[in-house]
């Protein structure tokens, strides 16, 4: 098992920026590739930015590209998601998400271990 706890999430004005960071622990670390995912009620859960198990490799949806940058420190088992540029549109629950793959992977049903989520919230 592999667990994975988010954090940085809040309230921030349209323009704005936020740090998420994804702790991972139980598994070896570098053997996954992770992603971020985003999720507003009674919609399905969207891509939003991968990174390969080296971290060499990055892979954003259309609608962050530019503003969002994913990077990991393999030392720490970290994840982040650098969001700048915030809309009112990015609000949603954003997850951190594992997967034994090589590669990227936009479909949630692929990975294997999530997040329990942090609420980001951008005020217009």
């Amino acid at each position: 098992q592999m667990q994975l706890v988010e954090s940085g999430g809040g309230l921030v004005q349209a323009g704005g920026s936020l740090r998420l960071s994804c702790a991972a622990s139980g598994r070896t670390f570098s053997s996954y590739s992770m992603a971020w995912f985003r999720q507003n009620p009674g919609k399905e859960r969207e891509f939003i930015a991968a990174l390969s198990r080296s971290g060499d490799s990055t892979y954003y949806a259309d609608s962050v590209k530019g503003r969002f940058i994913i990077s990991r420190d393999t030392s720490k088992n970290m994840v982040y998601l650098q969001m700048n540029s915030l809309k009112p549109e990015d609000t949603a629950v954003y997850y951190c998400a594992a997967g034994s793959f090589y590669g990227f992977r936009v479909r949630a049903s692929t990975y294997d271990y999530w997040g329990q989520g942090t609420q980001v919230t951008v005020s217009s």
